[in-house]
């Protein structure tokens, strides 16, 4: 019986170490742990996720909105608060890149939480820190699973116009490129997948898909991996010129539940972007995992969880490097 338990307590220990390890930063020489402003700022979590609480329940888009931003900032120079930077001086903004003009939103709830935070310990937690802090909590809002956020990383007092535009994803990108633009940030196939699964919430806009209603190869014609009765719905409202801005329910069966229905969606060919079907047209290991997932929801949660984890850890700055922004849009001066 003693031996059966030790097992127990070892597969145990097994299963949840991602989220008890402390993370080595590449820049600055320092670690990302969860229990870093425990005593420096101990209130830091609570008032993170009260703001972001009283956010989504005034707009429940805005959890897959945060969650977005946490994405986009990673992905270009890694998870140091880029994206949040307004054009000044030397700066060119993230903001106005292809992937995040007209639809990078929420900046106004980060910034009610800088402030909150200023005030109950001044130049302390940063803002690339809140970021990582918010998608953990915008997510588990909306239903979905929570994890450990390791802490300590450092803002950039710099923004990348370029990375933006090269790096981040695109709804019309293939597959292959897509893969290699999370192998190029340290990600597998299984984060690809994991994390494409956030497209349980939030909505896009019809610019972003049009293409698969009229023209996917240059032939006119619909992309024939998109189930025809649901292409009808999307043309009423994506027709083929204007309504640019249009949204549409990224997961129009659980919209603002964070749960595994994107994955069934895929396989009943209802995937909105190209980019979500293609997980199930153009690979076989990432078909597999989306069957794996629209099968087992506890799988996908705790899948994306340490998949969070590890894109949180993205080249953070730490230690020296970087600084603490008072304000999140601008460098200190």
């Amino acid at each position: 019986m003693a031996q059966s338990m030790r097992f127990v307590i070892v597969v145990t220990m097994l299963l949840y170490a991602p989220f008890c390890l402390a993370f080595k930063s590449t820049s600055g020489g320092g670690y990302l742990y969860p229990q870093f402003y425990d005593r420096s700022c101990p209130k830091a979590k609570e008032i993170v996720k009260s703001i972001v609480a009283k956010a989504v329940a005034k707009e429940a888009r805005m959890a897959a909105s945060l969650l977005r931003l946490h994405f986009h900032d990673c992905f270009v120079k890694g998870c140091d608060a880029s994206i949040l930077l307004d054009s000044s001086g030397s700066i060119i903004s993230e903001k106005g890149s292809i992937p995040n003009q007209n639809s990078a939103r929420g900046f106004e709830v980060i910034d009610e939480v800088k402030s909150a935070l200023e005030k109950a310990c001044p130049l302390t937690v940063s803002c690339a820190d809140i970021m990582a802090i918010i998608a953990r909590d915008s997510t588990v809002i909306s239903g979905g699973p929570s994890w450990e956020v390791p802490l300590g990383r450092r803002d950039s007092r710099g923004a990348s116009l370029s990375g933006s535009n090269n790096n981040i994803p695109a709804p019309n990108n293939t597959f292959q490129t897509i893969l290699t633009k999370f192998k190029l940030k340290g990600l597998d196939i299984v984060d690809l997948v994991a994390l494409s699964g956030s497209h349980t919430i939030g909505d896009a806009r019809c610019t972003t898909f049009r293409q698969r209603l009229y023209n996917q190869t240059g032939n006119g014609l619909a992309d024939f991996s998109l189930d025809q009765s649901y292409a009808s719905q999307l043309r009423s409202r994506c027709p083929r010129s204007g309504g640019d801005q249009n949204l549409f329910f990224l997961d129009f069966v659980t919209p603002t539940k964070f749960d595994n229905s994107y994955f069934k969606n895929l396989l009943a060919s209802k995937g909105l972007l190209n980019s979500d079907q293609v997980l199930v047209t153009k690979n076989q290991q990432s078909m597999e995992l989306v069957k794996q997932y629209a099968e087992n929801m506890e799988l996908f949660f705790q899948q994306f969880a340490k998949s969070m984890v590890k894109m949180g850890n993205i080249s953070p700055l730490t230690g020296s490097w970087g600084e603490i922004r008072k304000n999140c849009r601008k460098i200190n001066s």
